[in-house]
């Protein structure tokens, strides 16, 4: 079993419009998966551990098994962290230990690139960004390497955040800034909302700051509950890790992106929809991105033997006791 590090996966310089593949094929084939709810374990001291696992169906028939753990301790830098176990699903073998801290932020921002894409409005131009964190970056460099027009982003400030974000993408010639300090300014006005805080205790804006034809992405799920009661549309990334939302029941339409993308259900069908996407983050991505990264290291032998390789001694006796 391979040890594939943070460093190890960077180094493969795969690129946004890569990444907004693997997760587009993710969402088109998540019927071929299997997709258990995660497993949330609460801790004192706003301490957390999720286990993810699944199976996914991938290339040249291909099966592939894997379980990302993430946790969350407060005191560490950086306070999230995960990990995850790939196997080949077919044969048994396990085949990787990888860090799931690069793909975890890739494909966030990925699949908030591709709700972008398929649900905003026809002309939609004007972005507001909550929350600047790398998943905001990643939401940023996808989009700019996907959207065919220049944007204007919304930026809202905290502490320095904002500046540094701006810097990050001076060079982008598809994307212009401004900075704003309320989020009145960064609501108003924007088609196209993108949440990347981590949390807020509530709701942050009252329903009249939501324009008609309105896309809200709260990629951490907070601070937009009273859009679930007046928005036209509710889409998600899987129904199981949302039909425990206060206010499921109350969505006026509500679908999975993978029937939309499917045609089994309506995605948006006029430019006054406001429309609501939550996307947990569901560990078939993970694991897909896992296994693109896994074979694309097998495929070039002089990265894939300077890999670790880490012996579990497993039994080989069937009578081991």
């Amino acid at each position: 079993m391979k040890i594939i590090s943070f460093d190890d996966v960077r180094s493969l310089h795969i690129s946004p419009a890569d990444c907004y593949e693997w997760v587009s094929e993710m969402i088109a084939r998540k019927d071929q998966t299997f997709l258990p709810a995660k497993t949330h374990m609460n801790m004192p001291g706003n301490i957390f551990c999720n286990v993810m696992p699944c199976l996914v169906h991938g290339s040249a028939d291909s099966n592939w098994g894997g379980v990302k753990v993430v946790t969350r301790y407060p005191e560490r830098k950086p306070s999230l962290d995960s990990k995850i176990l790939l196997f080949n699903a077919d044969s048994g073998e396990f085949l990787a230990l990888m860090d799931g801290n690069w793909i975890t932020a890739m494909r966030t921002g990925a699949v908030a690139a591709h709700s972008v894409l398929q649900f905003a409005k026809s002309n939609w131009k004007t972005i507001g960004m909550i929350g600047l964190g790398n998943v905001a970056r990643t939401s940023m460099l996808v989009l700019a390497a996907m959207a065919d027009r220049k944007m204007e982003v919304k930026l809202l400030r905290y502490k320095d955040q904002a500046e540094d974000f701006r810097n990050r993408f001076k060079d982008f010639e598809n994307l212009q800034f401004t900075i704003v300090d309320s989020v009145e300014e960064c609501i108003k006005g924007s088609d196209v909302i993108i949440s990347c805080a981590t949390y807020f205790e509530n709701d942050i804006a009252p329903d009249e700051w939501f324009d008609e034809g309105v896309l809200v992405v709260p990629v951490h799920t907070r601070g937009f509950t009273n859009c679930d009661l007046f928005f036209d549309k509710v889409f998600a990334d899987d129904t199981g890790h949302v039909d425990h939302f206060k206010n499921f029941a109350k969505f006026r339409n509500y679908a999975e992106v993978g029937d939309v993308v499917n045609g089994r259900s309506a995605g948006r069908e006029d430019d006054k929809e406001r429309i609501l996407a939550y996307n947990i983050g569901v560990s078939i991505h993970d694991i897909n991105y896992a296994a693109h990264i896994y074979q694309m290291m097998k495929d070039s032998p002089d990265v894939f033997d300077q890999l670790t390789d880490a012996d579990m001694h497993d039994p080989t006796e069937k009578f081991w006791i």
